[in-house]
């Protein structure tokens, strides 16, 4: 049989051949005197032709012929679409009738009946806030996206009611059984539809039944824009294109699941970092008797990373007290750690009642040991209500801002050392003034540090909203936060340490008394001690035995330091609403230390009778050389 003659009558053959034609018109002509090309292969050509050189078929195998390219050709949108996991809508006219939808958006949703407005056969768009979308879609004909909508889990098909039947026309029950809720992005894109050819109007072809799985059978159309044409006959114009919404919408649930457990994970992760972070704080300040403090610790944006600001508040004794705030370099757990670690060495170094500079000399050689790579800033001060002073020494923080009682700011401008951890420097103390009606601040960099201001243009504002703040000092520490603009978005941690030394008046000035006596002479100087003692212990109404307590307290003080110290000599009482603290100093740097003496021993018993009697005692070194040897009495409940 001679296939060449019905080659042509095959299915696609023609367009086939057409290809060969044109492959065979592009090669390129036969060289002058050269002879013929040999036409394409499969292609016909008449007898009468030239015939190839003899020897040719063997000198030339035969190759064989290039495999078919597939083509999309006989493909319809029906085909494509309906095999697409993501859901597919195309609705077209301005009430978004329905032209198509796909099979996985009638698994979903349900079967849906074409030319039927959106608002009433497309319920599920309009919960999910996409009629109003697609009107602008259509109007501006830009798409538009709507990220991760949730869609609700399927209600349970009621008795005797199958998914996708008419008795539910508009249910969202799945015929897959989905019981969990699932998100969806939706992307609706302007596409035009092109209007049916044209002709006597007919009616939209008929929509077969939906299988018993709910799922939508293929229209007889091959491409989905033929589907709106069967739905858009009969329009006035015929060759007007009808325009219309593509809806696609993909699955992100597994995303929005991942980043849901990922966003718990982060939270719990920083609930614990911050709770950390607040147990290595302290949990309750400590209230001098001379100031009034509060503090404050916001940790800074919301993910894990809290950072290492510290504050804490330490009775030194003696009146006095000391002031600290840091802020350890980094973020994360590790910062939060260190932080404790520091804070711990402070409370333990300032028991020593040190100078500020020598703490943060032993702070720098801890923190290079802790971390070499780990540096912190830190300020340590100490009040005393003696001197009216605040005596302080910096590594590498920013400066104590002190307001005096006019309202004037001040900025503690002394030397500061580098921060601590470097190592190599000789840190020093410095002073400013803190009397009766001053307040005083101290605060980490997180409070007045943006990303794009210079620093201290940060503490200039401070200063500024400082020398109007009013109130206690908690109040000050909120108005300060609030003033400055501090939120729970902020991306730093803050800490803010404010502190007050109230001028007394009145009824409250009676409860802080100072009285003291210049040791002057020999061994005749401690009678003149305990009369001076008992006057003014009687003077300030206290009872009996706590008179007679402070008065063998200040006899047995005086007569340790008379017997080992040097002049110049003093002895000084004062009162609190809270204590009795009685304190001498000498010219001697040699600091007494309690130790059992032996009963044929007829010294060493002073500094145990005096810690035996007393609430607590300690000594120190006082700045311009010599010591300061202290005691104290709890007052008694109830008295004045």
């Amino acid at each position: 049989m001679n296939f060449t003659r019905w080659s042509a009558r095959l299915p696609r053959t023609q367009r086939r051949t057409a290809a060969r034609s044109d492959r065979a018109a592009r090669r390129p002509q036969p060289a002058a005197g050269g002879g013929s090309v040999p036409a394409a292969r499969g292609e016909h050509t008449d007898s009468s032709a030239g015939e190839p050189p003899p020897g040719a078929a063997d000198a030339a195998p035969d190759i064989p012929p290039p495999a078919a390219v597939p083509t999309l050709d006989g493909l319809s949108v029906h085909d494509v679409l309906g095999q697409v996991p993501a859901l597919v809508a195309v609705v077209y006219g301005p009430e978004h009738r329905i032209a198509y939808v796909n099979e996985a958006y009638a698994d979903l949703f349900g079967h849906r009946t074409r030319g039927v407005p959106a608002g009433q056969a497309l319920p599920e768009l309009r919960e999910l806030g996409l009629l109003p979308l697609m009107d602008q879609v259509l109007r501006s004909g830009t798409p538009r996206t709507v990220k991760a909508r949730r869609v609700p889990a399927a209600p349970e098909p009621g008795p005797g009611s199958a998914p996708g039947t008419d008795a539910e026309p508009e249910a969202a029950v799945t015929a897959t059984g989905r019981s969990r809720h699932g998100y969806y992005t939706f992307t609706c894109s302007p596409i035009e539809m092109a209007a049916p050819a044209p002709g006597p109007a007919r009616a939209p072809d008929p929509v077969p039944a939906p299988a018993h799985d709910g799922a939508v059978p293929d229209a007889p159309a091959p491409v989905a824009v033929a589907v709106a044409q069967t739905t858009v006959t009969g329009a006035e114009d015929a060759a007007e294109p009808v325009r219309g919404v593509l809806v696609f919408g993909a699955d992100v649930t597994d995303q929005v699941e991942s980043a849901e457990r990922l966003r718990a994970s982060e939270r719990l992760q920083r609930e614990a970092a911050v709770t950390l972070q607040r147990s290595l704080l302290p949990q309750e300040l400590e209230q001098p008797d001379d100031l009034r403090v509060a503090a404050t610790y916001q940790p800074g944006g919301k993910d894990a990373a809290v950072g290492g600001d510290w504050y804490d508040v330490i009775t030194l004794g003696g009146g006095r007290t000391a002031l600290v705030i840091g802020d350890v370099m980094g973020r994360g757990v590790r910062a939060a750690a260190v932080m404790g670690q520091l804070r711990t060495a402070v409370r333990a170094y300032a028991r020593l009642d040190l100078p500020p500079h020598e703490v943060l000399q032993l702070l720098d050689g801890l923190a290079a040991e802790i971390d070499a790579n780990q540096i912190a800033t830190c300020v340590y001060a100490v009040h005393d209500p003696n001197e009216s002073r605040l005596v302080y020494a910096s590594a590498g923080h920013l400066p104590i801002l002190v307001r005096d009682p006019d309202g004037t700011v001040r900025r503690a401008a002394e030397p500061t050392g580098p921060p601590l951890g470097t190592g190599g420097w000789l840190h020093t103390s410095g002073s400013v003034p803190l009397g009766p009606g001053a307040s005083a601040v101290l605060y980490t960099d997180g409070l007045v540090e943006r990303r794009d201001k210079d620093i201290y243009d940060g503490v200039a504002a401070l200063e500024r909203v400082f020398a109007g703040a009013t109130g206690t000092p908690q109040v000050m520490c909120d108005r300060l936060i609030r003033a400055l603009g501090i939120t729970a978005a902020h991306d730093d941690d803050v800490a803010v340490l404010v502190l007050q030394h109230p001028a007394r008046t009145g009824h409250d000035a009676e409860l802080f008394h100072n009285a003291a006596l210049e040791l002057l002479g020999g061994v005749e100087a401690a009678p003149r001690a305990r009369a001076f003692a008992s006057g003014v212990l009687a003077s300030w109404r206290f009872p009996m035995e706590l008179r007679d307590l402070g008065v063998l307290a200040a006899s047995e003080l005086v007569a340790n330091s008379l017997q080992h110290g040097t002049p110049p000599m003093r002895l000084r009482l004062r009162r609190t609403d809270r204590r009795l603290i009685i304190e001498v100093t000498d010219g001697d740097d040699h600091l007494p230390r309690r130790r059992r003496a032996e009963p044929v021993d007829e010294a060493g018993r002073g500094i145990s009778i005096v810690a035996t009697i007393a609430s607590s005692w300690g000594s120190r070194r006082t700045p311009g050389g010599g010591k300061a040897v202290w005691c104290e009495f709890a007052l008694p409940a109830g008295d004045p």
